[in-house]
């Protein structure tokens, strides 16, 4: 079937699943396959539950009159996105970057929102298969996108620009994330830059932070930039007064003070102001917005158990948002700190080092106590309280429980899970 065909049905249903577990009534079901899964089998379950019509690209499923055969059925969402992006015509924010891409991603969209009719990456649906679901929720009203793009190989950003064609974006930082998908640090720098080079070449709007130098090389003699700088007078001028610990800005003499700790994340406060500012949103809106802006989802949030301040830091790590989070840790003012460290996944066969250095910079801030979880923390040898995986760690906490006043750092990536420390704290 031709795109615009599936395009027009697209438009009489008004929503897709690829999910067979959940089907709205009388949306458009494709049928994915995964190493572990293959979604033909489960196309004629999805139009008995209420699937106007399901994509499949297997013949052997094709039987059903709502049945549509195509050569690659992800191909087909793909294709489907693009051509509803085109339709729509609204005008599309891409972002992508080491660290910070959710939270950044939720800062511009809180700020664009007091003023424009926008959509948003929910979640971290960020891939090759949530662009596109991302762009289908697109509606021919809606004035804005902001979409968040990851990555963990070289290719991935190029092909996703290619998806949503973007006319603007943003890379948040280039760190030390996804190592092993991307050959080391150099090759996080050249996968997170196809960004850079895809619109550069489409003659679209770049923002970036003109205070990094990665950034700036990258965008040297390029005439369609828009940054921010807390020193060069040429940019956006916002000034950064302190994370105490708090992130407190300044943004043309008005002060904003968030909700949000680290000094890691006023950049991503400073680019939704910069944002902001370049769509005409008025500063107070711009204030409200940012001010009234609360972490969720296990991401820097500060919740209260008993006398235990706890830091959650638990939705992903790697070892430059470690490193980040240590230090702003460190400086914290607290009666008694204790750091909880899982693992980083992803650094292939610098993990060694990267838990080592981790591990050791913890031990030598001279915190009350550091816990060290994971296989990669426990090959270490260090001297602090090693734990091989969160079962042990959890029985060790139920024998000796952590004990107030005192605040407690959590950081560990996603496959960690150490947000079920809650339970026992």
């Amino acid at each position: 079937m031709e795109i615009a065909a599936l395009h027009q049905r697209f438009l009489e249903s008004g929503q897709v699943s690829t999910d067979s577990r959940n089907i709205p009534q009388g949306c458009i079901f494709f049928a994915l396959k995964g190493e572990r899964f293959n979604g033909n089998t489960f196309a004629l379950q999805a139009l008995e539950e209420g699937a106007a019509w399901a994509v499949v690209d297997e013949p052997g499923y094709s039987g059903h009159p709502r049945a549509i055969l195509v050569e690659d059925a992800l191909a087909s969402l793909q294709q489907l996105a693009t051509y509803h992006r085109q339709y729509c015509g609204t005008r599309i924010i891409a972002l992508t970057g080491s660290n910070g891409k959710t939270t950044t991603k939720e800062l511009i969209a809180a700020v664009l929102e007091q003023e424009y009719r926008i959509i948003a990456t929910r979640g971290n649906l960020n891939n090759h298969i949530g662009v596109p679901l991302t762009l289908l929720r697109l509606q021919p009203e809606t004035e804005l996108a902001v979409v968040e793009m990851g990555a963990n190989h070289q290719g991935e950003i190029d092909f996703l620009c290619r998806i949503a064609l973007p006319d603007f974006g943003y890379i948040t930082n280039f760190g030390k994330a996804h190592l092993e998908g991307f050959g080391g640090v150099e090759g996080v720098i050249k996968g997170k830059s196809e960004m850079y080079r895809r619109l550069m070449a489409d003659q679209k709007t770049l923002f970036l932070n003109a205070d990094d130098p990665i950034q700036r090389e990258k965008l040297q003699g390029y005439a369609r930039k828009v940054g921010f700088s807390t020193t060069d007078t040429t940019y956006f001028p916002i000034r950064f007064l302190g994370a105490d610990p708090h992130v407190h800005l300044e943004l043309e003499g008005v002060e904003i003070r968030t909700h949000l700790m680290g000094a890691y994340n006023f950049t991503n406060c400073a680019v939704a102001a910069l944002i902001g500012h370049y769509f005409n949103v008025p500063l107070e809106k711009i204030r409200t917005a940012l001010e009234g802006y609360r972490a969720a989802n296990n991401r820097s949030q500060v919740l209260q158990r008993g006398t235990l301040e706890i830091i959650l830091d638990a939705y992903n790590a790697n070892p430059s948002s470690m490193e980040a989070a240590l230090d702003q840790f460190g400086r914290l003012d607290a009666p008694r700190k204790t750091a909880i460290l899982g693992d980083m996944f992803e650094l292939g066969e610098d993990a060694p080092a990267e838990h080592l250095a981790i591990g050791k910079k913890a031990l030598e801030m001279g915190l009350d106590a550091v816990y060290l979880v994971g296989t990669h923390f426990d090959a270490t040898g260090l001297p602090a309280r090693r734990y091989p995986d969160f079962e042990s760690l959890a029985e060790a906490l139920k024998v000796e429980p952590l004990s107030g006043p005192g605040s407690v750092l959590i950081k560990a990536s996603r496959g960690m899970a150490l947000e079920r420390l809650l339970e026992q704290l």
